[in-house]
């Protein structure tokens, strides 16, 4: 049953307040990305000086995806390999994978859920980056990576109210987010763009978050990528509770230029994708 809004409100408010606060060390590289004038190695400079996010990056990098012939032993040589945007989104990759509780008492798929997000953010850059159209494509990425934090808000700390969504969503064939709506009040969506917003990410991405599955609710570039990237990756990673669609609202087909069919077949093998992925969520649930 749908709770009173003021109770609501607080429950809300109270849940977001409780998830951790996003790293300092990735809010200071996503600050310095801004800058067109930034050097590589005042990036290279930030993350060193975070040593938890180092060793979790030069663990990435010297798995077997990757296979170099000799081991990479610091971020600074990592740049020379790979470049500085694939170290940056690696770190916000495994910043992200970092808040993330272990557990949960709502029965969160925590792997799939990072095999989702983490695909959908690959894909809403990508898009992004097709579209040209003045929106950075890193932001892009974010959004992507962060648009389903709201179900984690809601495991960890409203698991039975999540738990009957859940239950709701699969015996009725129903949409999660609008399971949450009925049993909840309001869906992961808000409330990931309430966290996003309390992690001072820009009203614009958080609002992306926000109508990722609105798509008349969020008429941006940004919201159209991350709209239609979620709708990509659930056809590689369908969620719990989630349901593939075929089709693309018009208007996130006109700022996208395509149908979710044109959309997916532009991106080329998408394999690659999904498997730095599954190697990032396999590495997650070490980290």
């Amino acid at each position: 049953m749908t709770q009173a809004p003021s109770e609501l409100t607080r429950k809300i408010s109270e849940a977001v307040e409780k998830m951790p606060a996003f790293p300092k060390s990735v809010q200071k590289i996503l600050e310095l990305t801004r800058n067109i004038n930034c050097q590589p190695k005042e990036l290279v400079s930030v993350i060193e000086n975070d040593p938890v996010v180092t060793v979790k990056i030069l663990k990435v990098l010297n798995s077997a995806y990757y296979n170099w012939p000799n081991t990479i032993t610091s971020i600074n040589r990592s740049v020379v390999y790979l470049g500085i945007n694939t170290i940056k989104n690696l770190a916000l990759s495994i910043a992200a994978i970092g808040v993330l509780p272990k557990e949960n008492k709502a029965g969160l798929d925590m792997h799939r859920y990072l095999l989702h997000s983490l695909t959908v953010a690959s894909i809403a850059k990508l898009l992004c980056a097709k579209l040209g159209a003045g929106t950075d494509p890193m932001d892009c990425h974010i959004a992507g990576l962060l648009h389903d934090f709201g179900k984690v808000v809601f495991a960890q700390f409203m698991p039975g109210e999540w738990a009957a969504a859940m239950a709701l969503s699969q015996k009725e064939a129903m949409p999660l987010h609008l399971a949450e709506q009925s049993v909840i009040g309001v869906d992961h969506a808000v409330v990931g763009a309430i966290l996003a917003e309390k992690w001072q990410f820009p009203k614009a991405l958080a609002n992306s978050i926000r109508f990722h599955h609105d798509g008349a609710g969020g008429d941006t570039a940004m919201s159209a990528c991350v709209f239609a990237a979620n709708r990509i990756g659930d056809r590689f990673v369908l969620e719990p509770g989630g349901h593939a669609e075929e089709e693309l609202p018009p208007a996130v087909a006109a700022r996208c230029g395509g149908s979710l069919a044109e959309l997916a077949a532009s991106l080329g093998d998408i394999s690659r994708i999904v498997d730095e992925a599954k190697l990032l969520s396999r590495i997650g649930a070490d980290l």
